[in-house]
């Protein structure tokens, strides 16, 4: 195996090749074998220290290598290697029963836990198989049916569309809504950048909102003043998973004639008095990319609430052309069509989404109760009575006694993946005069000190236990 065999080296090697091999590994270390055992590792600290006092590059590499080492056995599981490792101990040889190496664990590689990945364990192959056995592997296909019925089954009266990606998804909407040049469209300050960025591919304006400190979701107070008689939308953004304010919006709405998008990309399963996200406005988007609740690899899907709209989607969806007359084209279109091979990952995804759904909370709910007492955490994400939070990514806010940076960088070293909250809008280059206003206190501080910690559905308990042990000894030592 490449990865075991670029650390290799023979305990004869001289030092300079050992240093040649630490200089391809790029890992700072080489382990030491005689006979094929292990007998010593050696970093380029080591062999650094040894040469100050011996000065002589040809002295086997033995002489040199620390006898003392970490290893475990290779069928060890992934809790005792992760609490192994230290601050020091980066890189730890896992050895069969004659001692020999046969893999590597990695605290920042294979033994990190990452911040979302997919989980794949349903009929994704199978279906996937299906697709390429039956040659139906582009945007035409029994799984695009399937996979938009679905999303129709799941948010009642709407009318859903299968697209390449959520952004694709924003912008098919914000298009097929009429929203064009001279518009203006009220969207959070703290969001992804594509929820402004389909706003000016239509030569609309973003309007930047701040956020509600309890929600973090677009504030409905300060949306209603920042209505003009160019307001053409409201695209209120479900961060994170939690619901936006959506009576409140839609009262709003209808005060000021204004169409209302929701930007669900993270919020598949949320639910306001068991009403799904995606349903109270008059299109709704979703994204599937790898680490969203749904994934088909990239992908999105656009809900609508007229069938009229949903139709000029469709065709601004599939190049602007006419669905009775093949290769004419009324209207200029786009190519934002779904493959049937995303589309076999995602019937698949929703075949399981009720069991994915209930991980999420479980995590969820787990989080909450070992983090409620750990100090040096301001908040933790919040769920209304009657808001059912899809948990997307389980997000808390630190103490701003701290740097939060440093804090993600010492998780890290500890394999433990996080992510930061996303820049305010207003703060990023392209998007600057889109908000000079100074009163933006819940964007900047959320986003100052917020935290993503792990939440991929395929965590195990113990996996939960590691990271909330390291988050509080690393808020203790920081502390101090």
């Amino acid at each position: 195996m490449k990865t075991i065999d670029e650390l290799l080296v023979e305990s004869h090697s001289s030092l300079r090749e050992a240093l040649k091999v630490i200089d391809r590994n790029m890992r700072g270390i080489c382990l030491v074998t005689e006979a094929g055992k292990l007998v010593g590792i050696a970093s380029d600290g080591d062999i650094r220290r040894f040469l100050l006092q011996h000065e002589d590059l040809e002295r086997p590499i033995r002489d040199a290598m620390n006898r003392e080492f970490i290893a475990l056995p290779v069928e060890s599981d992934d809790r005792l290697i992760r609490h192994t490792f230290h601050s020091r101990l980066k890189l730890i040889p896992l050895l069969d029963i004659e001692g020999r190496v046969v893999d590597v664990a990695d605290v920042q590689r294979s033994h990190r836990i990452p911040v979302l990945e997919p989980e794949l364990s349903g009929n994704e192959l199978k279906y996937v198989q299906d697709c390429v056995t039956t040659t139906w592997i582009s945007s035409q296909g029994k799984y695009v049916s399937r996979f938009e019925e679905m999303f129709e089954e799941m948010h009642p009266g709407m009318n859903a569309l299968a697209v390449c990606n959520g952004t694709s998804a924003l912008h098919l909407a914000l298009e097929a809504l009429g929203v064009k040049s001279g518009d203006e469209v009220i969207v959070p300050n703290v969001t992804f950048a594509a929820s402004v960025n389909a706003i000016l591919y239509c030569q609309a304006t973003p309007v930047l909102c701040e956020i509600d400190p309890l929600t973090w979701c677009l504030d409905v107070n300060e949306a209603e003043k920042l209505i003009t008689p160019k307001t053409k939308a409201i695209m209120p953004v479900h961060l994170y998973g939690q619901v936006s304010q959506m009576d409140e919006l839609r009262s709003l709405a209808q005060a000021h004639n204004l169409l209302i998008i929701e930007d669900c990309a993270e919020a598949i399963g949320s639910k306001l008095r068991s009403q799904p996200v995606g349903t109270f406005g008059d299109a709704a988007t979703f994204s599937f990319f790898g680490n969203k609740t749904i994934s088909t690899g990239e992908g999105g899907m656009v809900l609508f609430k007229s069938f009229d709209v949903a139709q000029r989607a469709r065709i601004l969806r599939d190049h602007g052309m006419d669905p009775n007359k093949r290769y004419w084209h009324n209207i200029v279109g786009f190519n934002y069509r779904l493959t049937n091979l995303q589309a076999a990952v995602g019937v698949a995804q929703l075949e399981r989404f009720p069991l994915i759904l209930k991980r999420k909370r479980d995590i969820a709910t787990s989080y909450h109760k070992k983090l409620s007492k750990v100090k040096g955490i301001a908040k933790l994400p919040s769920e209304a009575t009657e808001v059912l939070h899809s948990n997307w990514l389980f997000t808390l806010i630190l103490e701003d006694k701290f740097n939060r940076d440093k804090v993600m960088q010492q998780l890290i070293l500890h394999g433990v993946d996080t992510r930061p909250v996303f820049y305010p809008m207003h703060q990023m280059p392209p998007y600057q005069t889109l908000r000079t206003s100074e009163s933006l206190q819940h964007s900047n501080h959320i986003s100052a000190y917020g935290l993503s910690l792990p939440s991929s559905v395929t965590l195990k308990d113990d996996d939960i236990d590691y990271v909330v042990k390291i988050l509080e000894n690393t808020l203790e030592e920081q502390s101090a």
